[in-house]
């Protein structure tokens, strides 16, 4: 399947004991999920993160995947590589600009850099007031939160929570030139490393 072609996925979340569990959908023509195009299972209590999307569940064929570089860093950055280990890009959370809403700079050799960040400064902000509220505990952030994908200004994607309790997200990309791997690396990387 060719994965430029389409502009539209969808991320869905399973929680295992051990493992992150994310399967990806291109879009169904009606807004639901259609065929799978990607399959990652994300362990949990790594120190150095290293997260491989497969084409499918048989994990027979790599699409890409990502690496931290450092083992500890908060500025850490992420290669994105092929199955063979070529580079197909590099993203990583900006530490200063997150600070206040989360930001993460996405690059592509050949292309001017994307920068993704929470659409809502003020949703960002109660967010971050969440997680330190002492009754809350475990309980997730039941609000949706959405990030927006801009190169110089302009909008070439965004990421959208679909569901206010379950980790369902449709990934839009609306500039042709963006690999959809690099694209759909940065998505799982967005619920999988939001938190850290």
């Amino acid at each position: 399947m060719n994965l430029q072609q389409h502009d539209q996925f969808h991320v869905h979340q399973r929680v295992t004991m051990m493992v992150n569990r994310y399967e990806v959908f291109t879009d169904d023509g009606n807004g639901g999920p259609g065929a799978l195009v990607a399959f990652v299972e994300q362990k949990r209590m790594t120190f150095r993160e290293q997260v491989t999307l497969y084409a499918d569940e048989s994990k027979q064929h790599v699409l890409a995947a990502f690496r931290a570089r450092k083992v500890i860093d908060l500025a850490s950055a992420y290669d994105v590589t092929t199955g063979e280990g070529q580079p197909i890009g590099v993203f990583g959370k900006q530490f200063g600009k997150s600070l206040l809403r989360s930001t993460w700079r996405l690059e592509q050799p050949g292309l001017p850099p994307v920068e993704i960040s929470e659409r809502s400064m003020a949703l960002a902000l109660f967010r971050r007031v969440w997680d330190f509220l002492p009754w809350v505990g475990d309980v997730p952030f039941p609000w949706k939160y959405h990030f927006d994908f801009a190169r110089d200004g302009q909008l070439v994607g965004s990421f959208e929570k679909k569901t206010r309790f379950r980790d369902h997200y449709l990934v839009r990309v609306t500039d042709p030139a963006l690999d959809r791997r690099l694209v759909l690396a940065q998505a799982v990387a967005l619920d999988a490393l939001q938190s850290r």
